[in-house]
């Protein structure tokens, strides 16, 4: 049996306000292409499928299409979908019956029965390998909020977050185990911040209250053959275990992540045995660039966009340009100036960055846009600037729980 692992799509994201669909819808045609052209059995998708919890029209009916197409040329494919932390888990589960009967998987969220016990049936999933025989179970759990976890009777010296992600995945999979035949594999699934992963800045979030509750490795079972992963756009192993991995996002989602090899990930497996694990990169349709390629005077800048030499194109195909500018203090007409000197150029300026002396940016955010910090940079200003010093560790993390509340809520709407 094979299985092709992605995750992070982002349909419908926008990037300094250009859209995307163009690269998305790329994306997905070689993605379709890639699964018959590997002959998979199998397409696992680990959370964030959208950039918001309400999606534009446009991104829905990509999706739909893609799945089409799937079902069309692909019928035997099994296809297993879970939400992220970006992803609306009633939005996703409302198609759920209808996609079940095209054998297409979609797990939003958790459900518990009216006992309050976990709906374990909905998340397991059966994969069938090329002879039409059942040959593993997908434990698809979705993005987990605190709400889906149950801590009570915990003691006060367990992380009660971790403890109850643990325990859920437990659950899981002692389903799992029950309905496992032999040479049958356990392939898990998540969408969660694990232990020693490495961020990428401006478009990731520390899930599941902050960087204090990274997940450990040690919530999967050891009976797992392999487990598919997302949240991280950067592809990487956790605890530098081959068989718990991110795939990372298929296109980069800020300018900080042009450098990324992104990817999907095949693997092969005979019986309950994992017997490859090959990256596939994923073509990139729309370059980014960085001019210049450390930041220089303004004078310099200019000189060097001037002489910026770039293919014509369609603008949807026009690569994403990032600019760093050396200043020793604000510059009246900053961004005129920049596109007078692009004028006329197949680029499209995505962002600029200012860099000021250290001194300046130590008092400040360095004249940053606010679309350019992230939510806790701006905390962690403002407090030091109105109580002369870091916020704590209680306050810091009372702050991460207050985002996440706000994410979860928008999430439900």
């Amino acid at each position: 049996m094979k299985i092709l692992h992605t995750s992070d799509w982002h349909l419908g994201h926008q990037l300094h306000g250009y859209n995307r669909d163009f690269e998305h819808q790329a994306f997905l045609d070689w993605l379709a292409d890639t699964l018959e052209a590997r002959q998979a059995d199998a397409l696992l998708v680990a959370g964030d499928i959208f950039d918001t919890a309400n999606p534009p029209a446009s991104a829905w009916r990509m999706l739909y299409r893609f799945l089409a197409r799937l079902a069309k040329n692909l019928p035997n494919l099994n296809v297993v979908m879970i939400g992220g932390n970006h992803d609306s888990p009633s939005k996703l589960d409302a198609p759920h019956e209808l996609l079940k009967a095209f054998d297409l998987h979609i797990v939003g969220g958790i459900h518990r029965r009216e006992d309050g016990e976990l709906d374990t049936e909905r998340m397991l999933v059966p994969l069938t390998d090329a002879s039409g025989q059942q040959a593993a179970w997908v434990l698809a759990v979705p993005f987990l909020r605190s709400a889906d976890l149950r801590t009570d009777g915990l003691s006060e010296e367990d992380d009660r977050l971790i403890k109850g992600v643990e325990t859920l995945y437990g659950e899981v999979t002692a389903a799992a185990r029950h309905g496992r035949q032999p040479n049958q594999a356990l392939i898990g699934m998540g969408h969660a911040y694990m232990a020693s992963g490495k961020l990428s800045e401006m478009s990731e979030r520390r899930v599941l209250g902050g960087n204090q509750h990274a997940l450990p490795a040690s919530i999967f079972a050891e009976d797992l053959s392999y487990v598919a992963l997302g949240h991280l756009h950067l592809a990487q192993r956790v605890a530098k275990q081959e068989h718990i991995r991110y795939s990372g996002s298929p296109l980069p989602l800020s300018m900080s992540e042009r450098g990324y090899n992104h990817q999907v990930v095949l693997v092969d497996f005979d019986g309950a045995d994992v017997t490859a694990i090959e990256p596939v990169s994923v073509p990139r349709v729309v370059d980014m660039l960085k001019v210049p390629a450390s930041p220089a005077p303004l004078a310099q800048v200019i000189e060097e966009l001037s002489a910026l030499d770039v293919e014509d194109k369609p603008r949807e195909q026009q690569p994403f340009l990032e600019v760093h500018v050396l200043l020793d203090k604000p510059q009246a007409l900053l961004r005129e100036k920049i596109m007078a000197a692009l004028d006329g150029k197949a680029v499209r300026l995505a962002k600029i960055t200012p860099h000021y002396p250290a001194t300046q940016t130590q008092q400040g955010l360095g004249h940053r846009r606010l679309s350019d910090v992230t939510p806790q940079q701006v905390f962690n200003l403002s407090w030091t600037q109105k109580y002369q010093g870091e916020p704590d560790e209680a306050m810091t993390a009372a702050f991460e729980q207050l985002l996440i509340n706000v994410e979860e809520d928008e999430a439900n709407l």
